[in-house]
């Protein structure tokens, strides 16, 4: 099994690339953001890899870190996802956002990656509920408390106030929650509506 690629970029095509190591070239299909994120032709580049070996193919997966490999795994838990559809978000969506949406429980962020229709973005967000703070590090892991407690509807009311000031302002949704997240570390878990706006305002003028 393969499991990290260290080479040189030999090829980009629209769904994959071609990986130089030591004279051996090595095709590895990515994700849109992944794409993106590499370097020219003969730039050196590190993938991570997922392995996928059948009667008939074997093909390799290719991500720019392991929290997105990861996420490509676990996405495929769910009912209805194959890797097809698991590349697809991952090239639409950061992991962070796809970890904001699943907290969130908003199926119409997951529903823009392509070929992703309303009942499997619903199917990803619901599955995934419980399984994805161990994706989101120690460190997130009280922000995606907040976020799944804005999603389930059962989020203290100061925070869910000052959620919503600031959607009502024009910031989407996940960037409100994510900011009013970083306010409550400041501000304290008893923080007033009002003191959580505030501080939420001023780390988004930054």
């Amino acid at each position: 099994m393969i499991g990290k690629l260290k080479g040189t970029l030999d090829e980009i095509a629209e769904d994959h690339v071609v990986v130089d190591v030591h004279g051996v070239g090595y095709v590895a299909y990515c994700g849109a953001r992944t794409l993106a994120s590499l370097g020219g032709v003969g730039e050196a580049v590190v993938l991570f890899i997922e392995t996928y070996v059948r009667e008939d193919m074997l093909r390799l997966y290719g991500f720019a870190s392991e929290n997105e490999r990861g996420w490509f795994r676990l996405l495929q838990n769910v009912q209805g996802v194959g890797a097809k559809v698991a590349l697809a978000v991952l090239g639409t969506l950061s992991t962070g956002d796809l970890a904001n949406a699943v907290a969130l429980q908003d199926k119409a962020m997951v529903a823009r990656a392509p070929g992703v229709g309303p009942k499997v973005a619903a199917r990803i967000v619901a599955e995934l509920r419980d399984k994805a703070p161990a994706m989101s590090g120690a460190a997130d892991a009280e922000s995606f408390a907040l976020k799944r407690g804005l999603g389930d509807g059962v989020a203290p009311g100061p925070i869910a106030d000052a959620v919503s000031a600031l959607v009502n302002l024009g910031y989407p949704r996940d960037q409100a929650a994510s900011t009013v997240a970083i306010a409550v570390k400041e501000a304290g878990d008893d923080a007033a509506s009002a003191t959580l706006i505030r501080l939420a305002l001023k780390a988004l003028s930054r």
